[in-house]
């Protein structure tokens, strides 16, 4: 089992996160539990940073707050002078709210609301990423009535998706983001832009997908903006002051998955933006990008007790849990795959092969197929590795059942950032029939 950050095995042979033992976590916290290895979050945040800094690039990295999204949790971001990239009216509440500095606050989105927008300007956001041309005459309508610039990037579909170890040139990208760069959609809508006055554009962005291992992707995505940017610079006067080329960047769920550090992805885009802008006589632009996942995914493992197990002799045995599709639906969702111990007995050898059932009235509540385990006896506890992204931030109430708390762990103390729900906060917006 390969261990993440500050995970490891203590004295007493239990599984430990940030110098404290998740035994004793699920006695003072309960389950099921979210725990962040804080440690590991600032060591992500920091890499991404200093290989930006290490080459005297100017830049911006900025949370994908969309990850996962606590006060607590923007909080730290600041405090590793992240920016943070918001996709919603809840995403910049919280931010807000946890007092993170709104000029480094990027809004994006391909539906935001006239409320969720007349809450960016007034609050005075640092940038809005512009990602259609409806969003573009919203938001010229609510500048010219509340008489206010805004910095706007516009989002861009470079014809480029990428996935993994897989990358597709898909020449006119058919998603529901942003303009395209194929058919023409990016020119219009930049000259469109240019002439209105409270409007500053400052660049372009793209996403070009998630859980990515390579950097072919993003060197042709930057390849193909760059040209398109010196197109621009000669029939528009147009030169970007900015280049996000968003997030995506790959964590190591199982054994299977082989990521790359930080520094690697940011070596490389830097390389390769410095050589095309170069080659087209452009300025170089400041580069920004968007990790989410790459940030606190790892830094993550779900606590579970054991309940009920089946066995299905010649089939398989089911082992079920205290959460599942509730606290983490990818594994629904998407057929997401994790690794899971013990965690009174993580080194111990498996004898048995078991799959961990959530407790949802479904039958695809399944969180893990065909785990291999030593014997599990009811109220053993059970960590899952690797949650940290996803998981809280997609929860749900389905089934009624609360969402589980959340700690950070770090330097052996324990902080509580989310309340466990109660069965009173399931009730407490629902209004009586009479």
């Amino acid at each position: 089992m390969y261990y993440y950050g500050t995970t490891g095995v203590n004295k007493a042979g239990n599984l430990e996160i940030g110098g404290v033992d998740t035994i004793e976590l699920t006695r003072d916290f309960g389950t099921p539990l979210y725990v962040y290895d804080v440690a590991l979050m600032r060591e992500r945040a920091r890499g991404f940073k200093h290989a930006f800094e290490e080459q005297n690039i100017n830049s911006q990295v900025a949370y994908a707050s969309k990850a996962f999204s606590t006060v607590a949790m923007v909080q730290l971001a600041e405090e590793e002078g992240l920016s943070l990239d918001v996709v919603s009216g809840g995403e910049l509440y919280t931010a807000l709210a946890a007092g993170f500095p709104p000029e480094r606050i990027h809004f994006h989105g391909n539906n935001k609301s006239k409320e969720e927008l007349e809450m960016a300007l007034d609050n005075r956001i640092g940038c809005i990423v512009v990602d259609n041309f409806f969003e573009m005459e919203l938001l010229k309508s609510i500048c010219q009535e509340k008489n206010v610039k805004v910095n706007i990037l516009l989002r861009v579909t470079p014809g480029i998706e990428a996935h993994t170890h897989d990358y597709i040139l898909t020449g006119q990208e058919d998603s529901k983001f942003g303009f395209d760069l194929q058919n023409g959609q990016a020119g219009t809508a930049l000259i469109t832009a240019l002439q209105f006055e409270h409007f500053e554009v400052l660049g372009l962005h793209c996403h070009i997908g998630s859980q990515i291992f390579e950097t072919t992707g993003f060197l042709l995505a930057a390849k193909k903006i760059v040209e398109q940017m010196a197109v621009w610079k000669n029939e528009l006067g147009f030169e970007a002051k900015v280049l996000n080329l968003g997030g995506g960047f790959g964590i190591r769920y199982t054994k299977e998955d082989e990521p790359i550090p930080p520094s690697h992805y940011v070596s490389e885009i830097i390389k390769e933006v410095k050589k095309l802008t170069s080659q087209s006589s452009l300025k170089m632009p400041e580069i920004w990008i968007e990790p989410g996942r790459s940030l606190v995914g790892d830094a993550g493992i779900t606590l579970y007790q054991v309940g009920s197990s089946k066995d299905v002799p010649g089939v398989r045995k089911y082992l079920a849990v205290d959460g599942g599709m509730s606290d983490n639906i990818r594994p629904a969702l998407y057929q997401a795959k994790y690794e899971a111990v013990l965690a009174k007995k993580p080194l111990a050898r498996a004898n048995e092969t078991v799959s961990i059932a959530g407790k949802c009235c479904e039958s695809g509540d399944m969180l893990i197929w065909d785990l291999p385990l030593p014997e599990t006896g009811e109220d053993e506890i059970l960590a899952v590795f690797c949650t940290g992204a996803y998981g809280y931030s997609m929860s749900n109430n389905y089934n009624r059942i609360p969402r589980p708390a959340v700690v950070f762990v770090e330097n052996g103390k324990a902080t509580q950032v989310v309340k466990r729900e109660t069965y009173e906060d399931l009730v407490r917006l629902d209004l009586p029939l009479k």
